[in-house]
């Protein structure tokens, strides 16, 4: 069969993306609001607006952000800041998948032909693509990139989406075959998020702080604890952006990002994180977008054996114990969703969870009770991230209504909380917002992942899924989300919604946040 152009349906998958978005908060890319122009226009944060070539201009745009990149290598360094970052706008992949209709469509590869056992795909690349250093783009830079995934140079968990790679061939320069070792729903979809980022064969020396891609904007300059610059790729194979310069700035906190934004420091909120305060932008001043995201909230809980948390009943307690809407209302200014499971209603195998644990606080005491649990403590860990340490005083309340004792240790994000809850698992409970999409059997399908689940039971399910048909897949993963809820391998506060606030003449704004990027090439003034 041959798959090609924006006319090919979506293959459902799996994806399984592991990497945590407490990172990103809801600032990926997805559906415009409108269409970029790619005129001129006054600029804030410019020097010169005169055009520049191809169309764009010398315009500056600053985009507000609350979580900087760990590093720039997201091969070794878990973090959806940084695909945030370079995905789509320096890194780009062979496929990418069309946020307003849901299908998988041309990047790098311009088709893509696959047998009909499945095991086989044919991608043919685009001519005449060269990497920022000036290399040519070829079909052995393909067959590299995908072939690190598998080896010892990626170390991030997500790397194990390509697992189903049996071999990687270019033949010729722009045909790349990939052969699987069984059919994968989730295997091209996979090779939209960072795993399919296309490589220079030359440019991965010191990935941690050079990024040498072929997309539509360059690595300018980083300025840690404060910026990340990206220039416009005036050589860029497609159509390129209009603002010759992006500015990343990274804010400690909620109150100076809106400030920011309120004394003109930048033009566009990359991600609200004070829902309370969106009234100060309200009135016609500013654009407020509002839509939503792949950003479950998660409240883990280490069932590790000999945690107090590895008994079932005493996470069934847990779950009944939280009145979500109330915590959504205080934590989060009611904006966002409520959805009972690790699958936001974006995601083909959704089903409405919510009433599995309804909340009810005397079956939360009497389940305490009955496994002699009166007065245990529990560590809640979070990350030092807005929405984690607004809801975790929630949690923390309501827990201790229904008996338990609850202590916050808050850990400073990405790295302590990246090396105490995720890598060692030194916690009881924690809150952290997943947005990669289909990320479900990468963050419960591994006992070893630090949500500690992975039972044989779902693992089968999740294995069922990815090698059936369509059909067999939604049904299987419908299965798997309803057991890992009923399990209580963990709560699922609420689905953050994506809010952005900026400019009124900024345009390209992503309404949805659904993917791991923010293409900063759609943005333009208009």
């Amino acid at each position: 069969m041959r798959m090609s152009t924006r006319t090919r349906p979506l293959i459902a998958a799996i994806a399984a993306s592991a990497l945590l978005a407490g990172c990103s908060a809801g600032s990926s890319t997805s559906t415009p609001t409108s269409e970029d122009d790619q005129g001129g226009g006054e600029d804030a944060g410019s020097t010169d607006d005169a055009s520049g070539e191809g169309g764009g201009s010398q315009e500056t745009v600053r985009v507000g952000l609350v979580a900087e990149p760990a590093s720039l290598d997201f091969t070794t360094t878990d973090g959806a800041a940084i695909p945030q970052l370079l995905l789509d706008n320096i890194y780009e992949t062979l496929v990418t998948v069309d946020v307003e209709t849901g299908e998988i469509i041309p990047a790098l590869a311009t088709e893509w032909e696959i047998s009909e056992d499945r095991l086989t795909y044919t991608f043919t690349l685009e001519e005449g693509v060269t990497f920022s250093d000036g290399s040519e783009f070829t079909a052995e830079d393909a067959a590299f990139s995908l072939e690190r995934v598998s080896s010892d140079d990626w170390t991030i968990s997500l790397a194990s989406q390509l697992d189903v790679v049996e071999s990687v061939e270019a033949t010729d320069e722009t045909t790349l075959e990939v052969t699987l070792t069984q059919p994968s729903n989730s295997f091209l979809y996979a090779l939209t998020t960072r795993v399919g980022a296309m490589f220079d064969t030359e440019g991965v020396d010191n990935l941690a702080e050079e990024a040498i891609g072929t997309g539509p904007y360059t690595f300018g300059s980083w300025d840690r604890g404060s910026m990340v610059t990206l220039n416009r790729n005036d050589d860029y194979h497609g159509e390129v952006p209009y603002f010759s310069t992006v500015e990343m700035r990274y804010y400690q906190d909620a109150n100076a990002l809106n400030n920011a934004m309120l004394t003109d420091a930048i033009d566009v909120v990359g991600t609200v994180q004070a829902p309370e305060s969106l009234a100060e932008f309200e009135g016609g001043d500013y654009q407020i977008i509002e839509g939503t995201t792949n950003g479950e909230i998660v409240l883990s809980m280490n069932q590790s054996e000999g945690e107090a948390l590895a008994d079932p009943d005493l996470r069934a307690a847990v779950r009944h114990a939280i009145d979500h809407q109330a915590l959504l209302d205080t934590c989060w200014a009611g904006r966002g969703e409520l959805i009972g499971s690790m699958v936001p209603p974006t995601d083909p195998w959704y089903e409405d969870r919510t009433g599995d644990f309804p909340y009810d606080m005397e079956e939360a005491q009497r389940l305490i009770a009955e496994a002699g649990a009166e007065g245990t403590e529990l560590r809640l860990r979070i990350p030092s991230l807005p929405y984690a340490v607004s809801c975790g005083t929630v949690v923390e309340s309501m827990l201790e209504d229904a008996g338990l004792s609850v202590t916050i240790d808050q850990l400073e994000f990405p790295a302590a909380w990246l090396e105490t809850v995720f890598t060692n698992k030194d916690f009881d409970m924690s809150i952290v917002s997943h947005v990669e999409p289909r990320d479900m059997a990468n963050v419960f399908g591994s006992p070893d992942y630090y949500t500690t689940y992975g039972t044989e039971e779902v693992q089968a399910l999740f294995a069922e899924a990815d090698a059936g048909t369509e059909e067999e897949q939604v049904a299987a993963m419908q299965e798997a989300a309803a057991l890992i809820s009923e399990d209580a391998a963990a709560d699922f506060l609420f689905l953050l919604p994506n809010l952005m606030v900026s400019d009124p003449d900024i345009t390209g704004l992503p309404t949805n946040a659904i993917k791991e990027s923010f293409d900063l090439s759609q943005l333009a003034r208009g």
